[in-house]
Order: C-alpha cells, then sequence, then structure tokens
C-alpha cells in the first residue's frame, strides 16, 4: 500500500546489520506542523513514522496523536527496546525484537508485549537459521501469536527470502514473510 515514511534521526542500538545507520545523527529539526504541512501536501493518508528509534524524540507521541486526530492511519515502527505503553491506542504498532544476530538481543523489552494489541505487529530481522530458531522459541514462550500477528524479514543480502519462506512453511506458524520491497524495486 502506498505510504508515506516520516523518518526521526537517533537510535539506541547498533544492530550488525543496520541499513539506517545514516540515521543515527543529524537530521533537521522540524516543527510537527510542518510535518503535518507536507503530509498534507503528499495527499497520502497513510503514514509510517520509523528511525532510527522514533521514540526516543519525545514530541513523536504529539505527532501521532495529532495525525490521528486528522483522519491520517499511523503506524509506527520501534525496536522494542523502548516502552511502548504511551502510545496513543489508535496507532498501529509495528515492534521489533532483536534477534542474537542483531548484536542488541539484550536489549529487547519483553515488557510491551503486555500492550500490543491484535492489530499490531512483531517483527523480527533475521540473519541466520540461529536467529530463526531464536525467534521461533521467543514465538512459543511469550506466546506472541495470542498477542500480535508475526513478520519475519531476512537480512537483505544475508538470508534469502526463498530459504526463510521454506522455513516459515516447515514451522507451520502463522507468520509473514516481510521482504524489503524498495531494496527489490531500487527505490529509496
Amino acid at each position: 500500500m502506498p505510504c508515506t515514511f516520516v523518518r526521526l534521526s537517533r537510535c539506541n542500538l547498533r544492530c550488525t546489520w543496520c541499513d539506517t545507520t545514516y540515521s543515527f545523527n543529524g537530521g533537521d529539526r522540524t516543527e510537527i506542523d510542518d510535518i503535518i504541512d507536507r503530509l498534507d501536501a503528499i495527499g497520502c493518508k497513510i503514514v509510517e513514522i520509523t528511525g532510527g528509534e522514533p521514540l526516543l524524540q519525545r514530541p513523536v507521541h504529539t505527532l501521532m496523536s495529532r495525525l490521528c486526530d486528522l483522519g491520517y492511519t499511523v503506524l509506527i515502527e520501534t525496536s522494542g527496546s523502548l516502552d511502548i505503553a504511551p502510545i496513543d491506542e489508535r496507532v498501529h504498532i509495528i515492534m521489533d525484537l532483536k534477534a542474537p544476530g542483531s548484536g542488541e538481543v539484550d536489549k529487547n523489552l519483553f515488557s510491551n508485549i503486555a500492550h500490543l494489541k491484535p492489530t499490531d505487529e512483531v517483527k523480527f530481522v533475521l540473519l541466520n537459521r540461529e536467529d530463526f530458531d531464536w525467534a521461533i522459541a521467543t514465538i512459543e514462550e511469550h506466546h506472541l501469536l495470542e498477542h500480535a500477528q508475526i513478520i519475519f524479514s531476512p537480512v537483505h543480502g544475508e538470508l534469502s527470502g526463498h530459504e526463510l519462506a521454506n522455513w516459515i512453511l516447515e514451522s507451520g506458524k502463522t507468520i509473514r514473510l516481510g521482504l524489503q520491497i524498495h531494496k527489490f524495486l531500487d527505490v529509496e
């Protein structure tokens, strides 16, 4: 679906396979009204707020609520390392859980699971079979299929989407395969 990204700078993690290291620093300070004006001009009513880690920017909560008030469908993609409880209930949460291959597995805040809605998503970016096995064990241990939709995404250029799809099918679990479409379409 067409979606406009609002990418916020800074991140508290340093995943080994990160493809947005440019978001760690810098960026332009932009007022919420200016962001909304830009979104209105684009005309797409689905907005995903991402980063870096967008929850590091405190005004993100005001931005999300204002966009919801204006009739936007709002998604936030967050690392799962920060508390998601304050997020407006109308926002669709896409929360990553970091597998061992990320180098940041110890940063997962599993208490966030209690705040997920059935329409939210938990995403695992997987580097290899070890990550896959860890993700399956995590899903079972935390009963994640009862809390949210699950997406497995391969680290682009490291793990084949075809191979991951086969592992998902073999698991027998209701898990979506998520590929970074912009990488296949060569669109940024």
